[in-house]
């Protein structure tokens, strides 16, 4: 049988994946529906490719208007009223937006998580770009576990100071995560955001968007090492207990300067809890 791509094909083919499903789903319906593999494969290429550059030229630009999670910052306040907690405001970074905080947590709260999650931590996984699971990642060697979003009255006294502090509903962000680095453990610099050029992102973004900000909360101090580096910016912070770390990202795109990691700990052991903020309500 002699088979055409046709322009009705390929419009098919670009709405199919702008749907987000996957490069091997639409492989599958073609060779169901009786095309040759070879040809198939021709057709799905071209039309993938263009795909992932729509998508690429897409994550590029910001947003026009688009709204992020912020502080507060318009008259440099030395604290912030976070509503069961005044927290200070070490200091701030414009591009990219990062913003180092003290006193977040208090003591009992760091103590608090750290026992919550010692009984639950695993190895620690990262996204699988290529379907949107997870997968152990060699660059990050901690261990971790995921709380469930309100799951205690710590936890959702937590996270409302959180939302009222950077003004993002509570819904709008994932499960906390507590990641525990021994001595030698870190994470190499990589970006936060789902990178649209990737098979599995839209997957992940069904359950409520890009994340657009990140909160990085110490709940120990290694003796040496294990500092919040972002190299694009020159900057390290310092893990110091009850203290945090916040940047935002207006796209998912390495114009934002977001590279950052958690430098290998030298001497002791690390505690962090974060906390990922998305576009919309986070199921």
């Amino acid at each position: 049988m002699h088979q055409i791509i046709t322009p009705e094909l390929r419009s098919w083919l670009q709405e199919q994946a702008a749907e987000g499903h996957s490069r091997q789903s639409l492989l599958d319906a073609l060779l169901k529906a009786g095309w040759q593999p070879e040809l198939a494969a021709v057709a799905l290429d071209s039309e993938w490719a263009a795909h992932q550059r729509q998508q690429a030229s897409t994550a590029a630009a910001p947003a026009q208007g688009q709204r992020l999670p912020d502080l507060d910052l318009a008259l440099s306040p030395r604290q912030i009223d976070a509503g069961d907690r005044w927290v200070d405001v070490v200091a701030t970074l414009a591009t990219p937006r990062v913003v180092v905080l003290g006193n977040l947590l208090s003591a009992d709260e760091c103590d608090a998580l750290v026992a919550a999650a010692r009984p639950r931590l695993t190895r620690s996984l990262t996204v699988q770009t290529q379907t949107g699971g997870e997968e152990l990642n060699p660059d990050r060697t901690s261990q971790g576990m995921f709380f469930s979003r309100g799951e205690s009255e710590l936890l959702a006294r937590i996270e409302a100071r959180i939302a009222r502090l950077v003004n993002w509903p509570v819904d709008h962000g994932e499960g906390m995560q507590v990641l525990r680095y021994g001595a030698g453990a870190q994470y190499k610099p990589h970006y936060d955001y789902f990178d649209p050029a990737e098979p599995g992102t839209p997957t992940i973004l069904r359950r409520g968007g890009q994340r657009v900000a990140t909160l990085v909360m110490y709940l120990s101090e290694p003796v040496r090492g294990g500092g919040t580096v972002f190299p694009d910016a020159g900057l390290e912070v310092a893990p110091v207990r009850g203290n945090a770390v916040f940047f935002s990202y207006d796209r998912p795109h390495p114009a934002t300067g977001t590279l950052h990691g958690g430098a290998p700990v030298i001497e002791g052991e690390k505690w962090v809890a974060t906390k990922w903020l998305r576009e919309r309500v986070f199921e």
